[in-house]
């Protein structure tokens, strides 16, 4: 998949993602502390979030903190897979954590059209010195008919496609103004 390098937040920080992937500004509003690049040929995003430092004994009951903030209330079911420690490649000393997961909404009881369930990549960076964490999600929904379904134990293409994006992600996230922290 070809990837192409992104500002965000008016340059303060870039990113490499699909080059497919087109920002969501463009056509809808986005609050200020977020930036959200969406699929121009699917469904998958990618939504980066600056937010308030969240004060826990440990950075993986942060990542529990925003992932239970995410998922709460959405009525959907949801399993996780995996959840570890990263890096990301140009801020080594930095903490990052990453947590993967299922959301499965129930049964939709109106004429909408609902995926069958939606994988997602949750990237933390934990900024303490700018009292800032750095939210990343990557979502990959799947609907039905519009992919294959996989064996047991296997992802599917689109998952696989999400890996992807997050290990890149993780490649190539960089902070070119620290000052976007300040205020």
């Amino acid at each position: 998949m070809p990837y192409k390098k992104v500002e965000l937040y008016g340059g303060a920080i870039t990113v490499d993602l699909p080059t497919a992937y087109g920002d969501a500004s463009q056509i809808r509003e986005v609050p200020d502390h977020q930036e959200l690049y969406l699929d121009e040929n699917g469904y998958s995003g990618v939504i980066f979030e600056i937010l308030e430092y969240v004060e826990k004994p440990t950075d993986a009951e942060a990542l529990q903190y925003h992932f239970t903030d995410l998922v709460d209330g959405t009525g959907d079911e949801t399993n996780m897979l995996e959840q570890s420690h990263a890096s990301m490649a140009r801020m080594p000393n930095k903490p990052a954590h990453t947590l993967s997961f299922i959301q499965t909404p129930p049964p939709p009881d109106r004429p909408r059209k609902t995926p069958d369930f939606v994988a997602i990549h949750l990237l933390l960076l934990r900024l303490k010195e700018q009292g800032t964490d750095i939210m990343i999600t990557i979502n990959v929904p799947h609907y039905p008919g519009e992919y294959e379904k996989a064996g047991a134990g296997e992802k599917t293409a689109l998952m696989r496609e999400g890996d992807e994006i997050a290990k890149k992600v993780l490649e190539s996230f960089d902070i070119k103004e620290w000052g976007l922290f300040q205020g």
